[in-house]
């Protein structure tokens, strides 16, 4: 079954402004992962729920094409108002029904979208638009954030943290059950290629993104803007600051799944 959970015009806003973004090291392990099995050049990247296309747009500078693909037209829209390389397309689609060629893709990547997909559906899908030794990337985030913030007792602002996720505990959709990451794990373990990996990464959102957020958002926006009003009035208070503009350092541990389509005999 695919949840589609992201597809209101304020959401695809907060999406673009607060989404997390893997970095440019995590995004070298992919590459050299694809360099090993494949080689150089790369061909085509298809970036499946690209949500405002921040993902989409990394790729760009390392495939000779990239299309993202979204079922929402309001993510699409935010991302085509941002699209600037003239090697990125979009398109609308369901993960599970990508307007693709068989074996056309080098690269098939999910960026924190994956466990929202019917997932048997889509690994078969990507199976199906992927060259031989083409590649898989599953990349996803988890939501133990850590804060930090100059001359700021990063126990007491990282508290505040925990409390935040514990008020939207109730909310967290119970299709991705305790962790997301045991979705990505199970999946290692189906898919039938010999060359996988799956790893964790610290890199060096906000809020409002958060999925379980939206959902207390659409239940109870008074209730929601309380919450994140008195959160940001907190982390504020701890960090000394007046401003919520202010920049705090999140370190966000990231978890991926490599795997490498088989050259077909």
């Amino acid at each position: 079954m695919t949840y589609r959970l992201f597809e209101g015009k304020e959401h695809a806003a907060s999406y673009w402004k607060y989404r997390v973004s893997p970095s440019d090291h995590l995004i070298q392990q992919v590459l050299d992962f694809l360099e090993k099995h494949r080689g150089r050049p790369f061909g085509l990247a298809v970036d499946v729920g690209c949500g405002s296309g921040q993902g989409t747009r990394i790729l760009s500078k390392h495939f000779s094409s990239v299309v993202g693909t979204d079922v929402s037209p309001a993510q699409l829209e935010v991302a085509l108002q941002q699209a600037k390389e003239p090697n990125v397309t979009y398109r609308q689609c369901v993960a599970e029904e990508l307007p693709f060629a068989d074996s056309s893709a080098d690269l098939v990547t999910a960026m924190s979208a994956f466990h929202w997909f019917d997932r048997p559906r889509f690994l078969q899908e990507a199976h199906r638009v992927l060259k031989p030794q083409g590649c898989l990337a599953l990349l996803n985030y988890t939501i133990n954030m850590e804060l930090s913030y100059p001359d700021c007792c990063k126990h007491t602002l990282n508290q505040v943290c925990k409390e935040f996720y514990a008020a939207l505990e109730p909310y967290r959709s119970p299709h991705l059950g305790q962790s997301s990451i045991d979705l990505y794990r199970e999946a290692y373990g189906s898919i039938p290629y010999p060359d996988k990996e799956c790893k964790t990464q610290e890199n060096p959102p906000a809020i409002s993104s958060f999925s379980s957020y939206q959902a207390l958002l659409r239940e109870d926006p008074q209730r929601a803007n309380r919450l994140s009003q008195d959160i940001t009035e907190r982390l504020m208070s701890v960090m000394k600051v007046t401003s919520a503009e202010a920049e705090v350092t999140v370190a966000v541990k990231y978890f991926y799944l490599l795997a490498c389509k088989p050259q077909e005999t």
